[in-house]
C-alpha cells in the first residue's frame, strides 16, 4: 500500500481568481475546506478559498498556483482507517483482477463513480461494476480481487 492517497487532481479554471475545479474529489465534504492542507507535488499547499460550483463539483484555490492535472495527496497517516468493506482507491489500483474460473482479466487501472455504481476499470480495456454480485472478494495483503464469471464479456 502507498504512504499517500489521492483526494483530487487540479481541474480546469474556474474563473480569473485562481480557483479550479477539483477532478474525482474525494467523497469526504471536509477535505476541500477553507484552512485544509493538501499536497500538491508531495509539497504541502494551503486551502485558502472554497465553494460549489455548476454541478455540485467543488471549486478550491490554494495558496500557490499548480499545473492542470498535478495530484493532490494526503498521507496516509492523517487519514481514518477504512471501514469494514471500504477501500481507498489507491489501495484498489493495481490489484490484479482474476474470474472465479481463474482467468486472469487484468490489473485495476482506476476506479470510477458512474450513474448506478462505481466501476474498476482495468489495464485490459474491461469495466467491472463494483457490486457485491461481480466482486466477491478483495484481498489487499495478496494484490488480488475475485470476480464472478460472466461480467467480463
Amino acid at each position: 500500500m502507498s504512504d499517500w492517497v489521492t483526494i483530487g487532481r487540479v481541474g480546469k479554471p474556474h474563473g480569473l481568481d485562481g480557483h479550479f475545479v477539483v477532478e474525482r474529489p474525494s467523497e469526504d465534504p471536509g477535505r476541500f475546506v477553507r484552512g485544509s492542507r493538501v499536497w500538491a507535488g508531495r509539497e504541502e499547499a494551503e486551502i485558502v478559498s472554497s465553494k460549489r460550483v455548476g454541478g455540485g463539483r467543488v471549486a478550491v484555490k490554494l495558496d500557490r498556483p499548480l499545473e492542470r492535472g498535478t495530484v493532490l495527496e494526503l498521507p496516509r497517516a492523517e487519514l481514518p482507517p477504512p471501514a469494514e468493506d471500504e477501500f481507498y482507491v489507491s489501495d484498489l489500483v493495481g490489484l490484479e483482477v482474476f474470474e472465479t474460473g481463474g482467468r486472469k482479466l487484468g490489473a485495476v487501472s482506476g476506479v470510477y463513480t458512474g450513474v448506478a455504481n462505481d466501476a474498476l476499470e482495468l489495464d485490459a480495456g474491461i469495466a467491472l461494476p463494483l457490486v457485491e454480485d461481480c466482486v466477491l472478494e478483495i484481498d489487499l495483503e495478496a494484490r488480488k480481487i475475485l470476480v464472478a464469471e460472466g461480467f467480463a464479456e
